[in-house]
Parts: C-alpha cells; sequence; structure tokens
C-alpha cells in the first residue's frame, strides 16, 4: 500500500464523523484520490502536505473525464473533509465556483419512485431484510436507518424517533405515524426484531448490509432509494391534494401565489420527515 494511501486510512480510521455508509464512502473515495494523485506524478505526499496545486490537478483531471457534477462534488466534499483534518482549511477554496464546478442540476423531471410490491418481497429471502424494504417504503427510511431500526425504540405511538446513530448527519429525528398500514407494519417490525433491531444477533452491520445487497440484488432490486421518492410523492400529495410535479402534477410554476406558498410550507415537512436540512433536495424527489 502506498505510504498516502494507507496514512488517509489511518485518518478514517481516527475520526467517526457521520454514519457508517458515509465513512465507508469517504475511506473509499480518499484511497481514489490517493491513487489518483500518486497518477498525476506527486508521489511522495502525506496527509499534511496538501496544497492548492494538488486539488487543481484533480479537478482538472475530473473535468477531463467529463465526470457528473455530484460525483465531483462529492469528491470535493472528502478533500475538505481531508484538509480540515490536518488544519489546512485555506488550500482549498470555499465555494466550489473557484473551480469551475457548477451548481448541481437538482430538477429532473422524471420520477425516480420505486414500488415494492409483494411479488417482489417474497422474492426476499430473509425476513430482517425484508422488514427493512417495507420501512424504507413505508416512512421513507434511508438503508442504514432501515437496517439499525429498532421497533421498540422508534415507535412512540403517533410517531417515529430515529436514534442520531442510525441516521445520516447524525440528527435525530421524527417522522409521523398515519396510517393503519403503517400500525400493522410496526406490529409486525416488534415481532421480528423484540428487544433488539432489524440486525440479526449473530451478525453486525457491515455483515448484515452485505446480506442486504445480496438478498435484493437476487431478487432482482436495485435503486431501493427509490422507495424513499415513492414516500415523498406520496405524502406530497397527501398534504396539498395534488400529484407532485415528478408524478403528473403540476408545475410549480403554474400554481396560484396561494398553492405556491403551500407548496414550499410541504417541501419543509417533508423534508424534515426525510431529515434532509436543505428544502432544495426535496426537488430531486418532488421536481
Amino acid at each position: 500500500m502506498k505510504n498516502l494511501n494507507y496514512q488517509l486510512k489511518q485518518l478514517c480510521q481516527r475520526n467517526h464523523d457521520g454514519s457508517y455508509a458515509t465513512r465507508h464512502n469517504r475511506e473509499r473515495t480518499l484511497t481514489l484520490i490517493a491513487d489518483q494523485l500518486h497518477a498525476l506524478g506527486y508521489r511522495r505526499m502525506s496527509p499534511q502536505s496538501l496544497k492548492p496545486k494538488h486539488i487543481e490537478a484533480l479537478v482538472a483531471r475530473w473535468q477531463a473525464e467529463a465526470l457528473a457534477i455530484g460525483t465531483i462534488k462529492n469528491r470535493m466534499s472528502a478533500l475538505r473533509w481531508w484538509a480540515e483534518k490536518v488544519n489546512k482549511p485555506s488550500v482549498i477554496a470555499h465555494s466550489n465556483d473557484h473551480y469551475g464546478i457548477p451548481d448541481r442540476q437538482r430538477v429532473t423531471g422524471v420520477s425516480k419512485a420505486q414500488q415494492l410490491g409483494s411479488e417482489a418481497l417474497e422474492r426476499v429471502r430473509d425476513p430482517h431484510v425484508r422488514m427493512s424494504l417495507e420501512l424504507q417504503r413505508a416512512f421513507g427510511l434511508r438503508r442504514e436507518e432501515a437496517i439499525k431500526f429498532q421497533p421498540h425504540y422508534a415507535d412512540r405511538g403517533d410517531h417515529l424517533l430515529l436514534k442520531a446513530s442510525w441516521t445520516k448527519g447524525g440528527k435525530a429525528r421524527m417522522i409521523p405515524l398515519l396510517s393503519p398500514a403503517q400500525r400493522a407494519l410496526l406490529t409486525r417490525a416488534h415481532q421480528l426484531a423484540g428487544r433488539g433491531s432489524l440486525i440479526p444477533l449473530d451478525r453486525d452491520y457491515r455483515q448484515q448490509l452485505r446480506v442486504y445487497e445480496r438478498h435484493t440484488a437476487n431478487a432482482g432490486l436495485s435503486r431501493m432509494h427509490g422507495l424513499r421518492h415513492a414516500y415523498a410523492q406520496e405524502r406530497y400529495a397527501s398534504l396539498t391534494g395534488r400529484l407532485a410535479p415528478a408524478a403528473g402534477g403540476p408545475s410549480v410554476a403554474t400554481l396560484s401565489p396561494a398553492e405556491r406558498q403551500r407548496d414550499q410550507a410541504v417541501r419543509q415537512q417533508i423534508s424534515r420527515e426525510l431529515g434532509h436540512e436543505r428544502i432544495q433536495i426535496l426537488s430531486v424527489y418532488l421536481s
């Protein structure tokens, strides 16, 4: 292993910022960046030797490869994390505009909502994975939240309370419980997990994540993040009385001032339920 790769790996292992998925993706991204710096001719680097020229060389390479804007921005986030951890945040410009990285285009106009029918669920053989998928669909949970889910803790009667240690960004949040179907699902989750989580006692999170990935793939399921899109669109329809733009409803531009005000309030509410800090991200789900 190259020296920089090893030292960045150690840096990641000493700092537990964010969820397991966030840490895993960050370490993988920094490993790729270290390999690319080596290929660009920077052969004797340490984490502390990060300089503006390294950032500029990496961005130039990514732009030449025509990578998606979101991919570049994710890599910039990893670089900023690296710079912060070695007390050199100033080596990276505060704004991505400095490097000619445009804003991410969030409004796609295409719905990414995924449905989860009974036939698809029956193809998932592991009962804990099957329950995690059902919770993703019913409450808009992220994958990690649905795997770590503890019914005895989360079920507060009229709402769910997610632990900070389950969520992206490490912030607890509440999700309303609104239907008999959701209550029935939670009853089954209690029966399956008891006082534990949806990770069986003989596995840890990493092992259960691999089980989840294997069983969903074997069942022909992919892009399960689309279950959150379906949840967001159903909540929007319930709260506004009309379909979300991505689901075939009217665009925001065609709404009356009163409808537009209601649209913004609803988006803010759904954003909180999904665990997003910025309402703008809801355009990905709703357009």
